[in-house]
């Protein structure tokens, strides 16, 4: 174990930290945790108990994590042949009791990444290859498959399940129970036994300050995308000009470009989605 010079690092004595592993100014690690070789953990960390860290693993300063959580445990992935690959999590982050956090596969590019000031609720999993933003909250037992993206400040709600490869955009709200199997656009709601579009996250939106004139823009944006006439790469078409008059209808529509694996997340109409 290697450890920075300045405030004291507690360490207790029932704890396996192994030579190699970093630990940063003034963390504690609790009982019966395990520090593989090849992690590093930042400054004024807490670690409470049983917690595990294994592979190429980076913990940024200010973290708390609770009992029974395991961090870079290897790729759930029939490719994984045992490589060394890594996860990152970013500063300030809070992981409640079980939460699990794989590693990155090699055919994924060998990284899993957390943002900062993550909120992990208990049971949730981040797995392999995953990119996942800054300021989220991941309810109980939320689940996000491997290769997936989540934005910043997105909400997973308890219990919902994000398919493999796909996209959650910033300041999506995912309500309970869904499963997310197709692209959910920046600043939208969706929810259902296979989410579905339910507008847009409103609340959110204020939180971050966007004024009545933008809230506005993007509503009317979003009425003539989803509910207006035509198919909707009409609509598409028809709406792409109004990225010029706000910034996040720009992020809406780059998002859009820029989805490949999974087809856009639609609203329900008639009992159908919209297409």
């Amino acid at each position: 174990m290697t450890a920075n010079d300045g405030p004291m690092i507690s360490i207790d004595s029932t704890a396996r930290v192994e030579d190699g592993a970093v630990i940063g100014e003034g963390t504690s690690i609790g009982p019966y945790c395990l520090i593989g070789p090849h992690v590093v953990i930042g400054n004024n960390c807490r670690l409470v108990a049983h917690v595990h860290v294994a592979a190429q693993t980076t913990i940024g300063d200010d973290c708390t994590i609770y009992p029974f959580v395991s961090l870079g445990t290897p790729p759930q992935s029939l490719s994984y042949r045992g490589e060394l690959t890594r996860l990152q999590i970013g500063q300030g982050c809070t992981m409640r009791e079980q939460v699990t956090m794989n590693a990155g596969s090699v055919a994924g590019g060998g990284i899993t990444r957390v943002g900062d000031r993550g909120y992990f609720m208990n049971c949730s999993h981040v797995g392999h290859d995953c990119i996942v933003g800054n300021d989220v909250v991941f309810a109980t037992s939320a689940t996000l498959g491997g290769h997936s993206e989540v934005g910043d400040f997105a909400f997973i709600g308890g219990l919902s399940a994000v398919h493999q490869f796909t996209r959650v955009g910033a300041q999506v709200m995912i309500g309970g129970l869904s499963g997310v199997r197709s692209d959910v656009i920046p600043y939208a709601l969706a929810s259902g036994h296979y989410a579905a579009l339910t507008g847009l996250n409103i609340v959110g939106m204020k939180r971050r300050k966007f004024s009545r004139e933008r809230l506005a823009a993007v509503r009317s944006f979003y009425q003539e995308l989803f509910h207006g006439p035509g198919v909707f790469l009409e609509r598409l078409e028809k709406v792409r000009p109004l990225g010029t008059t706000d910034p996040a209808i720009a992020e809406i529509l780059s998002f859009i470009e820029a989805g490949k694996n999974r087809e856009l997340c639609q609203p329900i109409k008639d009992g159908r989605k919209s297409r």
